[in-house]
């Protein structure tokens, strides 16, 4: 994948995903994508920790716990749908379906599936609360993972 910024191209070589560690869903989707094989190297660091304000100084964090947000080494920035689409694309199985969801016909499933995510997360969590400071709390309905 390439990204034009200022009438050059960049080449994406890596992605970090933020997620929320503290959401039953972003954990076991980020279970998923660590057992895949990767085209891309992909870094999974949960949002909002000391981790991600180390390496993204500049983001706001707070937003990085109300919707998955996936950057590149190159400093792009993809959040929701863009951001799930990106991470299959680094994907080796699911780069074809990535592509796909880029498309006028496949951009409105990419969008239903996120809205649909976000809704199951919606019902299974309480909303974070970071009081603006790095490692926010998140409560987690229903039994721990791996229970």
């Amino acid at each position: 994948m390439t990204v034009r910024t200022g009438g050059r191209r960049l080449s994406v070589e890596r992605l970090t995903v933020l997620y929320d560690a503290q959401c039953s869903l972003c954990v076991h989707l980020r279970q998923w994508l660590m057992r895949q094989r990767q085209l891309v190297p992909l870094d999974l660091v949960p949002a909002d920790s000391a981790e991600a304000h180390r390496r993204f100084p500049g983001l706001d964090h707070s937003g990085t716990l109300e919707e998955i947000t996936v950057i590149g080494d190159g400093g792009q920035v993809y959040r929701s749908t863009s951001a799930w689409i990106v991470c299959l694309w680094a994907l080796a199985e699911h780069r074809p379906r990535a592509h796909w969801l880029t498309t006028p016909a496949g951009r409105p499933f990419a969008r239903a599936t996120v809205l649909a995510a976000a809704k199951y997360r919606s019902l299974t969590a309480t909303p974070c609360r970071t009081d603006g400071e790095p490692g926010g709390t998140c409560a987690v309905e229903g039994p721990e993972p791996g229970t």
